[in-house]
């Protein structure tokens, strides 16, 4: 149903929140290009009912105060009720007071540590059941039971890591070591850990870290000598964007479980790369991020022609079971926790900084933030072939 149309040709007015700079920038960038992409594309199909889609555009220069401080400005000066935008969850976890106190919508693109809806947030980036579950499946039955953990020190590595810590023990793995740095951590704190590594000889490293410092930590971990055929990094958060930083010889063999890879077969991703690289350049990759930024604002135009309104109460009723055929294939948004039911996909990195994939999933995996139907079982990890 369609609600009576507003006699206005006035802009849609959307906030959008990325850092352009600081650490997290290397990823941030990219989900604020593939925001753009999609912005621009729907403008050119003639926006929405008629009227333009316009981004109000703030750098919180990977501050997570800043994200709450940005989003007050949108919601209260900029008179914007809908933002676009997060990767860490420490920006996410500031932004969410705001939207939720003067009712906003924040669409969060990243994946996450889960245990979180908010009738605030639509997320559309992947919840531990479409990628831990599938992750630690496929490292026990290739390589073996013994992790080590090395995440950056804030929310979403410590969650994430607790989540995987009982994944493990209750498949019969253990963690044999658990280190953290800083957001800002450079080369040199990453040598006392790849030795302690070297020392233990874990059957796999689980990385949770995020931002610059990842490209540092693979780095340090070529330059000791240790080998991604016997022991490999695993993550979570590690994209074609890092790889590309870290360069491709030093991320080669190393293994990422997301929703989306630039190297999936379809038109739909084969259209969507096309046009990325065309507005970026011929250089610029497509990550998980980049393609979760891109199909959400896809999915919240769709809702929006329906819904006529930026009212927050009626859009976000309007978006609850709303699908989009995306890139990394058929995406809806669950009606059940405003996540979205996403793609399970383990890929290795190769030599042309891309991902292979090696185990996908046979359809869009349920979003199950809580762990409710899963329990902790990887035999369930959304059905990967």
């Amino acid at each position: 149903m369609s609600y009576p149309l507003q006699h206005t040709t006035a802009p849609w007015r959307i906030g959008v929140l990325f850092s352009r700079t600081g650490f997290m920038s290397v990823i941030e960038e990219t989900q604020y290009q593939g925001t753009l992409l999609a912005i621009e594309e729907i403008n050119a199909a003639g926006g929405i009912c008629g009227r333009e889609l316009v981004p109000v555009s703030y750098d919180p220069g990977s501050d997570s105060a800043a994200y709450g401080h940005y989003a007050k400005r949108l919601m209260i000066e900029d008179e914007v009720s809908t933002i676009f935008g997060c990767y860490t969850s420490s920006s996410r976890k500031a932004v969410l007071p705001v939207v939720e106190r003067l009712n906003g919508l924040l669409w969060y693109p990243t994946l996450y540590e889960g245990f979180e809806a908010s009738p605030n947030v639509i997320y559309t980036g992947a919840s531990p059941n479409q990628n831990s579950l599938a992750l630690c499946r496929h490292l026990m039955d290739n390589y073996g039971s013994r992790f080590y953990f090395v995440g950056s020190d804030y929310i979403y590595p410590r969650e994430s890591n607790r989540v995987m810590r009982e994944v493990l023990k209750a498949n019969g793995g253990s963690v044999v070591g658990e280190r953290y740095v800083s957001v800002h951590a450079r080369w040199q704190d990453f040598l006392p850990i790849v030795q302690d590594i070297r020392r233990l000889r874990p059957d796999v490293i689980f990385s949770t870290v995020v931002g610059e410092a990842t490209v540092f930590l693979y780095q340090a971990y070529a330059n000791v000598g240790l080998d991604p055929r016997k022991m490999p990094i695993a993550s979570l958060t590690t994209t074609e964007a890092e790889i590309a930083a870290m360069g491709f010889d030093v991320g080669e063999g190393h293994i990422t479980a997301a929703s989306y890879f630039q190297g999936i077969e379809g038109e739909a991703n084969g259209s969507f790369v096309r046009k990325f690289k065309k507005r970026f350049g011929e250089d610029a990759s497509t990550n998980m991020c980049v393609e979760a930024s891109y199909f959400q604002l896809h999915l919240f135009a769709k809702a929006l022609e329906q819904a006529n309104t930026l009212d927050t109460e009626v859009l976000r009723a309007m978006v609850l079971g709303t699908t989009f055929d995306a890139p990394q294939g058929t995406v809806t948004v669950n009606p059940n926790s405003g996540h979205a039911d996403l793609w399970t996909r383990i890929g290795r990195a190769n030599r042309q900084g891309q991902f292979d994939v090696i185990n996908q999933s046979r359809e869009a995996v349920h979003a199950d933030p809580f762990l409710i139907g899963y329990g902790r079982a990887t035999a369930q990890a959304g059905n990967v072939q």
